[in-house]
């Protein structure tokens, strides 16, 4: 892996000098030095003079806006056996995240000001990103109660969820939308239909019947989504789908979009680089909801971030204790880490297959999460934090268990070789990470 030379100069003033900034926003991609002072970008340009400044040399490295991801699992509170806002957020800058939105399945659940305003308090005392709440559509979302929505957002929540469970009524889910759109925030829809998937614990096909297990059928997500798309349409609000993983769902989300409707929506790594096959060992660590899906699903969902019916890449970062994975596929919990791997899984199967540029890759990890949530985050442009990832895009890497910061192992990918390797994570003008190792 490429080493920067860092050359040490005044404490509040640091000089990227030399990289290849990619920023998506501005459409951007030349090389430059970045000059960063009191946190902030205060000038970007070719040949910046700063002689009392740090400098981080990034000649033949990628330097771009921090990743933004707007769909992970801290696990704090109430599961900090499984991951916290610490040992997340550092597993979160190993991978170049500088921002992350955490949903509200914690226990107690996200669902009041309160446990909004402890995340908000813990993440400036303990983490190293930027971390931004969600907050409950229903009361402990359970479906059944309309959180205090108005309260979540005024305690700092950037958007509403049930993630983890659907909101099964489709009366209730109306109302929270008209909610939301009155607040002019996002609405994350969890797309199951609990009625189609129940006891199922890998897609339905070959798969599930040749190990004979219960199979979830991708009908369960593809009706929510057409669910989703008629109250989005009939409310005006802003809806956003979350872990959309079948081709029925992307084909949906590409005529909603022809017609108008504000819908959103976001993929994980995993749904475009695996598929079922990969449940065949029986590795705990390829079982998720939504499960994987079929090569035909997989490369569906491939085609829709290509031709931008998908805007986002998000981890679903969900991290379980080695104990709950360890043990039978059916009884083990749903989820894998995401953190560290999201862009090298990213760039090993859309950039370096050729099917997408770097840009785009970059763009569905940094503005468009940030432009969803409505986060002053996502890019390089002077007066913006100083939040900035550089890495190499062409590095090969073998993932080992042995290098997550996350408390979590339970990853698909590792021994598996990928392309990408971050060298660099900073945060409002201070390195987290430097050379591939956290610093903080």
């Amino acid at each position: 892996m490429r080493k920067l030379t860092v050359e040490r100069g005044a404490a509040l003033k640091t000089l990227i000098r030399g990289g290849r900034v990619i920023d998506p926003k501005s459409k951007t991609d030349a090389v430059k030095d970045i000059l960063i002072e009191n946190g902030k970008i205060s000038r970007i340009g070719r040949g910046i003079d700063a002689p009392d400044s740090s400098v981080i040399d990034a000649m033949g490295l990628v330097v771009a806006p921090g990743l933004v991801d707007m769909h992970c699992h801290l696990r704090e509170p109430g599961f900090e056996y499984k991951e916290d806002i610490e040992s997340g957020t550092r597993s979160a800058a190993m991978g170049g995240f500088t921002s992350v939105a955490c949903m509200p399945n914690t226990k107690p659940v996200a669902d009041n000001s309160e446990v909004i305003s402890y995340i908000i308090k813990r993440a400036k005392a303990a983490g190293v990103v930027n971390v931004f709440p969600i907050g409950a559509v229903t009361l402990n979302s359970e479906g059944k109660e309309l959180s205090p929505i108005e309260e979540l957002i005024s305690a700092g929540a950037v958007a509403v969820s049930d993630d983890g469970m659907p909101v099964m009524n489709a009366d209730i889910m109306k109302t929270a939308m008209i909610k939301a759109a009155k607040l002019g925030i996002p609405i994350i829809s969890h797309c199951e239909d609990l009625n189609l998937t129940a006891g199922g614990v890998v897609n339905e096909g070959a798969v599930s019947a040749a190990l004979g297990l219960p199979g979830i059928t991708p009908a369960a997500e593809d009706v929510m989504v057409a669910r989703e798309i008629v109250l989005a349409d009939i409310t005006g609000a802003a809806v956003h789908l979350a872990h959309v993983s079948t081709a029925g769902a992307a084909a949906l989300i590409r005529f909603a979009k022809r017609r108008g409707i504000k819908i959103t929506c976001e993929t994980c790594p995993h749904y475009f680089s695996l598929d079922e096959r990969e449940c065949e060992s029986l590795n705990t660590n390829a079982k998720m909801n939504p499960p994987l899906r079929s090569v035909t699903d997989a490369e569906s969902v491939m085609f829709g971030l290509i031709d931008k019916t998908i805007d986002v890449i998000a981890t679903d970062h969900a991290p379980h204790h080695v104990s709950e994975k360890s043990k039978s596929f059916q009884a083990a919990p749903n989820g894998i880490i995401g953190f560290e791997t999201a862009l090298s899984v990213s760039l090993t199967n859309l950039y370096h297959t050729k099917l997408m540029s770097l840009t785009d890759v970059l763009a569905c990890l940094t503005y468009k999460p940030a432009s969803i949530l409505k986060l002053n985050k996502g890019e390089i442009k002077t007066g913006a934090d100083a939040d900035i990832v550089i890495f190499d895009p062409d590095a090969k890497r073998t993932v080992r268990e042995r290098d997550f910061l996350s408390k979590a192992k339970n990853s698909p990918w590792i021994d598996k070789e990928l392309y990408g390797a971050v060298i660099a994570t900073i945060v409002a003008g201070k390195p987290v990470v430097l050379n591939g190792k956290p610093i903080v």
